[in-house]
């Protein structure tokens, strides 16, 4: 299972429906893209460090963009980026859960439902 960003974002928030998944869930997987996409929304390095020994502590599997998945989302970004407003970030999370054949877990399945081959589990924070 990888989770996508803004699951973690409704964790870090302190959404009680995003802890309870989250925690049932460990260890779980995330796109390398997450984890760059979190450390960007770091207030300063004290919460960074905290951060970093928490995916440790969890086992967090940082799923690395190899050839095989920068190609598919490249493909995903061609074509979903006029139609559906498919963003950079976006295809490389869909593509690194559809090249390792995995459930992406997002509250923005809007991003990625049009996709044919992922498969994406809705969470809803509310």
């Amino acid at each position: 299972m990888i989770l996508d960003t803004d699951v973690l974002i409704w964790y870090l928030r302190g959404n009680e429906k995003a802890r309870e998944f989250v925690e049932k869930n460990i260890p779980f997987s995330v796109s390398v893209v997450t984890y760059m996409e979190l450390v960007q929304g770091m207030k300063d390095k004290n919460e960074l460090r905290v951060f970093q020994k928490t995916f440790q502590r969890w086992g967090v599997n940082i799923i690395q963009t190899d050839k095989e998945t920068s190609s598919r989302a490249m493909f995903y970004v061609q074509e979903y980026a006029l139609s559906h407003s498919m963003t950079l970030s976006d295809g490389l999370i869909a593509a690194t859960a559809v090249q390792n054949s995995e459930v992406l877990v997002t509250a923005n399945d809007k991003h990625y439902k049009f996709i044919p081959i992922i498969d994406c589990k809705k969470f809803d924070p509310e």
